[in-house]
């Protein structure tokens, strides 16, 4: 863990670094959090405020609803389908200075019913493509249901979900935000793309 991730970890009173495949497979990828670099780039494009319910697709321990919630004063949820993680996360959240606005679900993703309140959707590639098409589709009653801007930010994203996200009559592209220069490399995906249901 760098200086840098400390850091955060540290500010945020919460513990929320390392890799952790235990029972990752071909349908449900490793916990790996979001770097805090690239957290701190979302933070600052300002298209997610403090009006917004940012719902974090498999959440793991948590550290982008803490940090969300801390640093735009946004609302999140966190969805954590491994019990153990889930349970790492709650425990955080004890102890978590921005506690109030980080809540945390243990369920599958494609099962979770959206709030009406949710207004952003985050994902750092937590499921196949096959588990993101449900995904979308509950996202998508959710929209229906309550009609309003709902924007969802991929981190990282994988040309299959590229693939199928350009595909979508309801989903338009809304802007990208470039990370590319916060790691060495020239990586294209280095970047969060930003779309919204309309």
């Amino acid at each position: 863990m760098t200086e840098h991730e400390q850091k955060w970890d540290s500010r945020l009173n919460i513990r929320t670094s390392g890799r952790d495949d235990t029972i990752s497979d071909e349908y449900r990828y490793p916990y790996e959090p979001t770097p805090y670099c690239v957290l701190e780039r979302l933070a600052q494009s300002g298209m997610i405020t403090q009006g917004d319910t940012v719902l974090d697709y498999g959440c793991g321990k948590g550290r982008v609803g803490f940090f969300l919630s801390a640093q735009t004063g946004a609302r999140t949820i966190g969805i954590e389908y491994d019990d153990r993680i889930y349970a790492d996360a709650v425990q955080n959240r004890k102890a978590a200075k921005c506690k109030e606005a980080a809540d945390f679900v243990p369920a599958r993703a494609e099962e979770y019913e959206v709030p009406a309140s949710v207004t952003a959707c985050y994902f750092f590639n937590p499921f196949s493509v096959e588990i993101l098409h449900k995904v979308i589709a509950r996202i998508m009653e959710s929209y229906y249901r309550e009609m309003r801007e709902v924007r969802l930010f991929f981190y990282y994203p994988s040309d299959e979900y590229m693939c199928y996200l350009m595909t979508l009559d309801e989903l338009e592209f809304y802007d990208e935000i470039d990370c590319d220069d916060l790691f060495e490399g020239n990586d294209p995906r280095e970047r969060i793309m930003v779309f919204r249901l309309c």
